[in-house]
């Protein structure tokens, strides 16, 4: 579906299609704007139809000509007052030029220019016989008119003129068989035309025939003329198809009259030229539906490519108008666009008639025509036109003709016109009528004594008459006489008077010319200054504006800094504080464990200073006996318990041991450097994660944590440390571990000395030697004990030996 502004169908008469179209690009034209009206479409559509019309029903152009002459008829200049010139401009003549132009024109065999007293042809008198008597209103009346017509057509992209006399048939050349023509005096080739811009920038064609048509008939008789030799020919789709694209082009000049209402007025800037462009363009036509060959497919592929340019144009006219962009228009890739260029930049309104052919055919070419179409109506370009201002007194023309109809009515009343001759007759009439009559001359008897003194009394009294006219004349002539000299020695006195004044107003007006000079000097002074002054105002007014820039940019540099800086300070304070709360519990649980550490060395060692002080003041026949667990709950007291090392040790939160049943799982950090003892007791550690160094992953997923520890003994044996702890989180997600107990496994050498076994109960006394251990074999039990627990240092457990 395509929409367009007004839609006609297949039944709609001529007329209804003109009151839409091309009635308002009329009445533009008369108000002194320009018009382009096209008919576009496929081959076969009906373009020359819709614009040229047939018999008993004329079309647009012959429908636009009887509009223009119904509106100026009556206020159309003579002929040749107006002139065209080479230049696409227009002059206007004196009478006297413009009635020698006239006789020369009267005066060919055959006239260029049509006569409205010849016969209209019978073969187009139906198509301009228009009984409408369409006009337009609010004609000014006190403007004259002149029509101009041109008729062109653009063939092969180049164009021709059609009303061009030229001793030849342009439709069907003689050619020779080199393709040249033939050289004779009765053959001249078509010479195309150039186009040319004019100093407003519109396009013309020069070298053009443009005539001067003063009805319809002479301009439709001029078209006519033209229109038989255009070119068309026979092809499938058409019999008489188009092979041109045929512009007929309607120039209306019009100019005031002057102040009297008689003349036209003789100045170039008063004449406004406006110009209607009605276009009839050849149809586009597919070669394969054609079947177009040789000179035939030549021309199409001109027509299309003309056409092609058309759509291009208006394409990037509606791109630059709808994006804002400033892309070049290609008006000169076709003489067609380049030859309105102007229409298209703005100078006048276009409008554009799609025809369409209904036939299944031509479906898809007319989809494309209407999509086109309907493309071009986004594109304004219409602008008003200023004409320039007249400065006369409106009604002029009917002033004129009202003081001409009131003096011949006034001369009807006196007798006939007046002028000198005919005033003296008249007079010398008068006066005779005046004298007496004079009687019968004829003396028919000798003895007649009545007629001659008859005769002679009459003429005695028109001698009397005559003589007193003559006084009076005489009487009338010095008093005439004398009021001439007293209107002329008044009109010397005036004249003197007038002499004075005019002396002292050029007295004044000469100083009023030096007042002037002096202003104006001041004023070009004035306006120098003021123009440094703008440009000096410009520079600081720049300046101003950079600065404001330059400190707008750093003043929001400084913003940002400045919040980066506060950022900064947020987060190094943030850190700053969890570093110090980090290492504030770091340093705690370092003390603490080195406390604990320290504590549970000198608790070690006192025990082992205990057991060695034991050993040494035991007598040497007395057997050592272990100490169950129960003697020892039962008399803790036997044993000296020395004192804590620690005199105040720190408080250690006490943790539930939890039985190995609950599921407790272990962290069991072995570090790289551990040596594997090949112990056949090895510690089982349920539910453990092996590790080579602690890491919090392993730590989160845990809750006990055992450390392995190996160090050399005194005598030269690996001794291993299993160091525990329980894990719980921190304060700041992390986890942390307190160790709460040590347990120590070593290994003996089998060569060492040992005591007798505990089953011989009476050892001979020589046996001192078997019986006595030595210290290191002695010492080495396990020690497990828990940090503040109320057994003390002294409480022992003992492990056999491994």
């Amino acid at each position: 579906q395509y929409s367009f502004k007004e839609v006609f169908g297949t039944l709609v008469v001529q007329k209804q299609l003109f009151d839409v179209v091309a009635k308002p690009l009329v009445e533009d034209l008369i108000r002194g704007k320009n018009g382009l009206l096209f008919t576009y479409g496929v081959t076969g559509s009906g373009k020359t139809h819709t614009m040229t019309g047939s018999p008993g029903d004329g079309g647009l152009l012959p429908r636009c000509l009887d509009m223009i002459f119904n509106s100026i008829g009556p206020f159309q200049a003579k002929r040749f007052v107006f002139k065209l010139d080479d230049k696409n401009g227009v002059e206007v003549q004196c009478e006297v030029d413009a009635l020698l132009e006239r006789q020369k024109r009267d005066a060919m065999p055959i006239p260029k220019t049509p006569s409205g007293k010849r016969q209209i042809d019978p073969e187009f008198a139906d198509m301009i016989n228009v009984q409408d008597h369409c006009k337009v209103e609010e004609v000014d009346e006190d403007n004259v008119y002149s029509v101009f017509v041109s008729y062109i057509e653009i063939y092969n992209n180049y164009i021709y003129d059609l009303l061009e006399e030229a001793p030849f048939d342009p439709i069907k050349p003689k050619w020779n068989n080199c393709n040249t023509p033939v050289r004779n005096g009765d053959f001249i080739p078509p010479q195309s035309k150039m186009l040319r811009e004019d100093q407003n920038h519109n396009m013309y064609v020069t070298g053009c025939t443009e005539v001067e048509v003063k009805s319809t008939e002479e301009a439709f008789e001029v078209f006519w003329r033209g229109q038989k030799k255009r070119r068309i020919a026979n092809t499938q789709l058409n019999r008489e198809s188009s092979r041109s694209h045929s512009v007929f082009i309607i120039k209306l000049a019009q100019a005031p009259l002057d102040a009297d209402g008689d003349n036209v007025l003789q100045e170039k800037e008063q004449i406004t030229l406006s110009q209607l462009s009605l276009v009839d363009l050849a149809g586009s036509e597919r070669t394969n539906r054609t079947k177009a060959e040789g000179n035939r497919l030549r021309e199409a592929g001109n027509i299309n490519q003309s056409l092609m340019t058309l759509r291009t144009c208006i394409e990037v006219l509606r791109e630059n108008q709808m994006y804002g962009t400033n892309k070049m228009v290609p008006y000169r890739d076709s003489k067609l666009t380049h030859l309105f260029k102007n229409y298209f930049d703005g100078e006048g309104k276009v409008r554009m008639i799609v025809c369409v052919n209904p036939k299944a055919e031509d479906y898809e070419e007319s989809l494309q025509v209407m999509r086109f179409a309907e493309m071009t109506q986004e594109v304004e370009v219409a602008r008003p036109v200023d004409r320039p201002l007249c400065g006369l007194t409106p009604g002029r023309r009917f002033r004129n003709q009202a003081f001409r109809e009131e003096l011949s009515r006034r001369l009807e009343m006196r007798g006939g016109p007046i002028n000198g001759e005919t005033e003296e007759q008249s007079v010398s009439e008068t006066f005779l009528q005046n004298f007496p009559p004079l009687p019968s001359c004829e003396l028919l008897d000798v003895n007649d004594d009545q007629t001659l003194p008859k005769l002679i009394e009459v003429l005695e009294k028109r001698h009397k008459l005559r003589q007193m006219l003559s006084e009076e004349f005489a009487k009338n002539v010095l008093a005439f006489k004398t009021m001439l000299q007293e209107l002329d020695s008044s009109v010397v006195s005036k004249e003197n008077y007038i002499q004075g004044k005019l002396s002292e107003k050029e007295k004044t007006i000469a100083g009023q010319k030096m007042e002037l000079e002096r202003l104006e000097k001041k004023t070009k002074t004035l306006e120098y200054k003021i123009e440094i002054l703008e440009k000096t105002a410009t520079i600081y007014e720049e300046d101003k504006r950079n600065l404001q820039q330059e400190l707008e940019s750093k003043s929001q540099k400084l913003q940002r800094q400045a919040s980066d800086k506060r950022r900064l300070e947020a987060r190094l304070q943030g850190m700053v504080a969890e570093t110090t709360m980090k290492w504030e519990k770091e340093c705690e649980r370092r003390v603490a464990a080195k406390q604990l550490e320290m504590q549970n060395k000198l608790w070690v060692k006192d025990e082992k200073l205990k057991q060695l002080k034991a050993i040494v003041t035991e007598p040497r026949n007395e057997k050592p006996e272990r100490p169950s667990r129960e003697r020892d709950r039962e008399k803790p007291v036997q044993r000296s318990v020395s004192p804590s090392p620690v005199p105040n040790p720190p408080p250690v939160r006490l943790r539930h041991r939890r039985s190995r049943s609950a599921g407790e799982r272990w962290v069991d950090h072995k570090p790289p450097s551990n040596l594997p003892t090949e112990t056949v007791m090895q510690p089982c550690v349920p539910h453990a994660i092996t590790v080579a160094a602690a890491s919090e992953k392993a730590l989160a997923k845990c809750d006990k944590y055992m450390l392995t520890h190996q160090e050399l003994a005194s005598d030269g044996e690996i001794e291993t440390k299993l160091i525990k702890g329980d894990v719980f989180k921190t304060r700041g997600g992390g986890q942390a571990v307190q160790f709460t107990e040590i347990e120590t496994l070593k290994q003996e050498s089998p060569t060492g000395r040992k005591r007798s076994s505990p089953s011989n109960p009476d050892p001979p006394e020589d046996a001192s030697d078997s019986e006595w251990t030595d210290v290191e074999t002695r010492c080495s039990v396990a020690v497990e004990m828990r940090a503040g627990s109320a057994l003390g240092p002294g409480y022992q457990h003992h492990a056999q030996p491994k």
